[in-house]
């Protein structure tokens, strides 16, 4: 599982960098240098104080008690997973769930929600700390930030195009011919779309190798099957409320803090609680 989710992050990756440069050629060099600068610029500065903003974001409080029930579990399994010790927060809330942020394993913290301490047994807490020293493991901060940035122009691009298009022109290839009204359309709607939809694949790629590291580290599934059933329940009792802040963070939670049914799952960040289970219980370790 593993491994095949590694491979399909480099596909996904790549899916989008060809998107890119398909974008790009509508606008020529420069357009593309433009807001590839853009966009590295805003989502390099995310991903250096990323750590700072999330945590400040939900009023998370750092433990110093390092006799603590969850400072002891996050030492101890970052430890089995030979990486550097995380700094350890708790978010104040009913709400069930974890996340882990920092743009490396060296800077890196790691989260728990008041709501999961209280919710889960210490097997299915382990299997959650985990998963989300799992992520620090596989630099999934560095993954999320270069596919945010790919993403980032083509939407940039997608918004000139819009731009461009009240004034009868696009730029580079419409100088060399004349561009149709359905390469502008495909342009200006739909590759923005198309660029969300892969990026959105790629965390849920993520999230999958990040249970089974998770379990590697643990050399034990079942915790973590349990808790992701317990948080699926528990969103329903305590939903995480809808802002533009926590859309965009999403992603981080182990457990996602919005439903998503039939098509809309294309547009989750995380895969079906379901599935995620179903694949910990087949795992041999």
């Amino acid at each position: 599982m593993g491994i095949w989710n590694q491979f399909k992050t480099v596909i996904l990756l790549g899916l989008m960098t060809a998107l890119l440069l398909w974008v790009g050629s509508f606008w020529g060099q420069n357009g593309l240098i433009i807001a590839l600068a853009f966009a590295m610029l805003l989502n390099i500065g995310s991903f250096w104080f990323s750590d700072r903003i999330v945590l400040r974001l939900y009023r998370a409080k750092e433990v110093t008690d390092k006799n603590s029930k969850l400072y002891t579990i996050v030492k101890e399994i970052s430890q089995k997973a030979a990486i550097p010790m995380p700094k350890v927060y708790i978010v104040p809330g009913n709400f069930a769930n974890a996340f882990a942020t920092g743009r490396s394993p060296k800077h890196a913290a790691v989260a728990a929600t008041q709501g999961i301490l209280d919710l889960l047994d210490e097997g299915e807490l382990k299997g959650v700390i985990a998963h989300e020293i799992a992520h620090i493991k596989n630099r999934d901060t560095l993954i999320a930030t270069v596919a945010a940035t790919i993403a980032s122009v083509i939407s940039f691009i997608a918004m000139m195009a819009r731009f461009a298009a009240l004034f009868g022109g696009y730029g580079g290839r419409d100088r060399d011919r004349g561009g149709s009204g359905l390469e502008l359309l495909v342009l200006a709607i739909l590759t923005p779309l198309i660029a969300t939809v892969i990026q959105l694949a790629i965390s849920r790629s993520r999230e999958y190798l990040a249970d089974a590291t998770g379990a590697k580290i643990l050399r034990n599934p079942s915790g973590l099957a349990d808790a992701l059933l317990k948080l699926d329940k528990n969103v329903a009792h305590h939903p995480l409320g809808v802002s533009s802040s926590t859309e965009a963070t999403a992603h981080l939670f182990i457990s996602p803090p919005f439903s998503f049914k039939g098509f809309l799952t294309l547009f989750s960040t995380h895969p079906r609680t379901e599935e995620r289970v179903r694949k910990l219980r087949a795992m041999i370790l």
